[in-house]
């Protein structure tokens, strides 16, 4: 069975691509999300789960926010390392979320608007933070201060993942992302055929 595999750091990430995802797969492509708890854990169980998995069809996305640290090359090495020693590594890919996964929402604030049934904050598009959302220090704390405190980060991220535009590239780690997961379904597909 073709089957995308998301590793993800936290339970808002899932809730966003379960909303994102089926309209983005083509029929035959199952995918799974399994959130873990927080950066470390996910590190601490990332190559025992990828080694265990018994779909040998699978492909791996993993994803992680970058936070505060100053360097998501490193962020990623790590990871990739651990991909490594599951011994699946040509079956795992690693995107980071610069700096936060809600840097993904303020780069498509229609999607905000829509999801969270507010009044003009597409507008706010056109703001220079908001044009390159993903050099903004702390986005979460950012989104919940335009939302007014509406946005909560699992059901605004469920309700946000429903009218993200797969086409935005004003984050470029969403469009690595989405860039991604349409790279390891297209390797799936030629190896089904």
């Amino acid at each position: 069975m073709r089957e995308l595999v998301f590793l993800l750091e936290e339970f808002s990430a899932k809730a966003m691509l379960e909303s994102l995802l089926p309209r983005m797969l083509g029929e035959g492509t199952a995918f799974r999300c399994i959130p873990f708890e927080g950066k470390q854990d996910l590190e601490k169980q990332l190559a025992r789960k990828i080694r265990a998995y018994q779909n040998d069809q699978a492909r791996f996305i993993v994803l992680r926010d970058q936070d505060s640290h100053p360097d998501c090359t490193q962020v990623k090495a790590r990871l990739l390392e651990l991909c490594k020693q599951s011994g699946k590594p040509g079956k795992c890919l690693v995107r980071i979320a610069c700096k936060e996964l809600e840097t993904f929402y303020l780069a498509d604030l229609l999607a905000v608007e829509q999801a969270l049934e507010l009044k003009a904050l597409a507008k706010q598009q056109q703001v220079k933070k908001f044009r390159t959302p993903d050099t903004l220090g702390s986005p979460s704390r950012e989104l919940k201060t335009l939302t007014c405190n509406r946005y909560e980060k699992v059901a605004g991220s469920r309700a946000i993942g429903k009218s993200l535009s797969l086409d935005n590239d004003r984050s470029p780690s969403f469009r690595n992302l989405i860039t991604a997961i349409r790279r390891m379904e297209n390797e799936l597909i030629k190896e089904s055929v």
